[in-house]
């Protein structure tokens, strides 16, 4: 059977309660997806990536940057054919956001989840950005000033 005359529904009742990318947690019940192309990483309907037909990812990149995957509706039996990667590697910030608003709103994916992909591609780039480095902190109190001069 192919998976193109499956309802995706019909896919998220059959796997919901057991895939592989489910992870559950006891305290609180709460259950989380390791799915590459759900971008909240919560196990619902709504942000599922592997049962729908077009479904939306953002992946940190090699060096710097970030990799936008997208499903494709081609070769549905293809699962290597199945996922196409593109890196955004721009200096900016808003380059990246609306190149990733563009290229899913030109291809005609979901638009409640562009919000969530650039949220996700924001979340990748500040942890992609280098630490400041901070100024040791100065003595401020009488120990911590007698505590230093020994010290040195």
């Amino acid at each position: 059977m192919s998976h193109e005359n499956v309802s995706p529904d019909l896919i998220w009742n059959i796997v919901r309660g057991n895939n592989s990318y489910l992870t559950k947690r006891r305290n609180p019940n709460v259950q989380f997806s390791r799915d590459p192309l759900n971008l909240m990483n919560k196990h619902s309907r709504k942000y599922d990536g592997f049962a729908d037909r077009k479904a939306i990812g953002v992946q940190p990149g090699p060096e710097r940057g970030v990799v936008l995957l997208t499903k494709t509706t081609k070769s549905p039996n293809k699962p290597a054919k199945l996922v196409n990667q593109t890196n955004f590697s721009s200096s900016t910030s808003r380059k990246t956001y609306r190149g990733i608003v563009s290229s899913t709103a030109k291809r005609g994916y979901r638009s409640d989840l562009r919000a969530e992909a650039v949220a996700r591609a924001s979340a990748v780039r500040n942890s992609q950005r280098k630490k400041k480095d901070y100024p040791p902190k100065k003595p401020r109190s009488k120990k911590e000033k007698e505590a230093a001069a020994k010290a040195t």
